[in-house]
């Protein structure tokens, strides 16, 4: 051990490798090195023993894009380090046009001026207030965006249906769609589950006979219900009343038969 110990702090460094699992994402290799530089200087040719591998990591995570970092040297001369990003999955345009991120571990993040995540979008009267760093969440109303957006996230039909978020006057969460000229209230993001579930059915049974522009609001808020508003005034009606669901499947595509049983009124 004292032989190895000893050979250990002869050796130079001969190379940094950094892995980056994601393709599309906000730090790249250049950016490893840029903050690589500016903190540590170069590193190629110092001896390893002279390099705080744990300050550099510890400066890794410190970037709000970094979720993790993994630093370490071998017995030949290579430093590798290993990142792993923070996801988005929402991002929130605030009521007074704050705009931010919200990962996949519920943490708000800053916009990046390299890169734009692909993911849903929140807008409207929403009060969540932002200081422009990696912090949590703190009113229920964004809490409850968060737990939509990750339950889209993870459906492959809601991911294709859902568009955007909005949060109206009421605080009620609505849902702008991709087809259709409808809205959908969703309320909170209580029984999400099984508000989305009604929704299925209903765009199965109604929407084929009456066609995707019938409706202006479809209200899901309440579990027991589904209330629809037709295109015409004064035509406010209830199109379904208790819907009971049992399913096993977590994406929507993969419901090959209608388990949802509906009493009409």
């Amino acid at each position: 051990m004292s032989f190895i110990e000893i050979k250990k702090n002869e050796i130079k460094c001969e190379d940094v490798k950094v892995i980056i699992p994601e393709i599309n994402s906000f730090i790249d290799r250049g950016d490893i090195d840029e903050i690589l530089l500016k903190n540590s200087g170069s590193l190629i040719g110092r001896r390893l023993h002279n390099i705080d591998l744990h300050g550099i990591e510890n400066t890794l995570k410190a970037n709000p894009y970094i979720e993790e970092a993994k630093v370490f040297s071998d017995m030949n001369g290579v430093i590798n380090i290993k990142i792993r990003q923070r996801v988005p999955v929402l991002r929130i345009i605030n009521y007074t046009n704050q705009d931010f991120y919200i990962d996949k571990k519920g943490l708000k993040v800053p916009l990046s001026v390299n890169f734009t995540a692909h993911v849903l979008v929140a807008s409207g009267y929403i009060l969540e207030p932002f200081a422009n760093k990696v912090d949590t969440l703190r009113t229920r109303l964004v809490k409850d965006l968060f737990k939509t957006a990750l339950y889209v996230e993870g459906d492959t039909l809601w991911r294709e249906q859902i568009e955007q978020l909005y949060v109206n006057q009421q605080n009620e969460i609505e849902i702008v769609p991709r087809v259709g000229n409808h809205k959908i209230i969703l309320g909170s993001a209580d029984s999400l589950e099984t508000k989305l579930l009604n929704l299925l059915t209903f765009y199965k049974k109604a929407m084929p006979a009456v066609g995707w522009d019938a409706y202006k609001t479809i209200n899901i808020k309440y579990t027991n219900q589904i209330i629809g508003v037709r295109n015409i005034i004064d035509s406010t009606k209830v199109v379904s009343k208790p819907i009971l669901a049992q399913t096993t499947q977590t994406d929507s595509l993969k419901k090959t038969q209608d388990t949802v049983k509906t009493t009409t009124r």
